[in-house]
């Protein structure tokens, strides 16, 4: 029986294809094209290098200039990773479409300069999928960190500020200082949010192209956000792109830990606990 199964799975497979290969090999020609700029690259001397941020925003606001601010879909239709909601968005994945080759080869060139560190096809591949909003399972060692430098840096480029979610200070302090070299290099500045940071602090680190934090951090500071009495006292931007690290462990497993803030007191007692603190003694 067991072995009639095995025949069937792999006779449909040969029929319909593995779901996996077929999604590795569309990322493929975005490795092929990106790796034919690494001889040019590698002759730019570090200013022409740096430059190549400022040409790619160019490029992005070119394509936008021109796209009507039009709603695609309402505004009450629930929210989805990679959702295009308006024509300037749809747009916009179109131009990071097609400057993610420029932008790999750019990051990976700056990376071997700053870093010493050079991203391998296989990490190129692995960018990609996180961009197109696939999940890319790595084991350790295998370079997750410098794998999300790629997208990150790359949504970065439209100004909307790209969040890197970690699950603990340590690894969003250690990787905002780490990788904030590559991006720093690039012409992109990197914020890192934490427990008790002044709001002040925080508000910078969120307007920053490229913020670290914790997935608690985040979901705390969205918490007291709505709880502010002015508009002008919100510490985080409108969401736009986010790479999550550990994503099991945080969609699953954390997520069924409930955050709770207490929210301010609708009405003051103040004054009856005055007067009771006054009478509480003649008893």
């Amino acid at each position: 029986m067991s072995n009639w199964d095995d025949g069937v799975k792999n006779f449909v497979k040969k029929l319909f294809g593995d779901t996996n290969e077929k999604r590795v090999k569309a990322l493929k020609p975005y490795v092929v094209r990106a790796n034919s700029f690494a001889d040019a690259f590698v002759k730019l001397s570090d200013d022409e290098l740096k430059g190549k941020t400022a040409e790619f925003k160019q490029r992005i606001d070119n394509a936008l200039k021109d796209v009507p601010d039009v709603k695609l879909l309402a505004d009450d239709v629930p929210k989805m990773p990679g959702q295009i909601r308006t024509m300037k968005d749809k747009a916009l994945a179109q131009v990071l479409e097609s400057i993610l080759p420029d932008a790999f080869a750019v990051c990976r060139e700056a990376g071997s300069r700053v870093l010493n560190m050079r991203h391998f096809d296989v990490q190129f591949m692995g960018g990609a999928a996180l961009h197109f909003n696939k999940i890319a399972e790595m084991r350790t060692g295998e370079g997750k960190t410098l794998v999300a430098t790629l997208p990150t840096y790359l949504n970065a480029l439209a100004g909307r500020g790209a969040h890197v979610v970690t699950v603990n200070d340590y690894l969003a302090r250690r990787d905002s200082e780490w990788m904030g070299r590559l991006y720093g290099y690039l012409g992109l500045s990197t914020g890192l949010v934490y427990s008790h940071q002044p709001d002040w602090e925080k508000a910078t680190a969120y307007q920053a192209d490229i913020t670290y934090g914790t997935n608690h951090e985040y979901g705390f500071d969205y918490l007291r956000d709505n709880m502010r009495k002015s508009l002008d006292e919100l510490v985080q931007r409108p969401y736009y792109f986010a790479i999550v690290d550990e994503v099991d462990n945080i969609l699953i497993d954390e997520a069924r830990t409930p955050l709770i803030i207490s929210g301010y007191p609708r009405e003051s007692f103040i004054e009856l606990y005055v007067r009771m603190s006054q009478v509480s003694p003649l008893l």
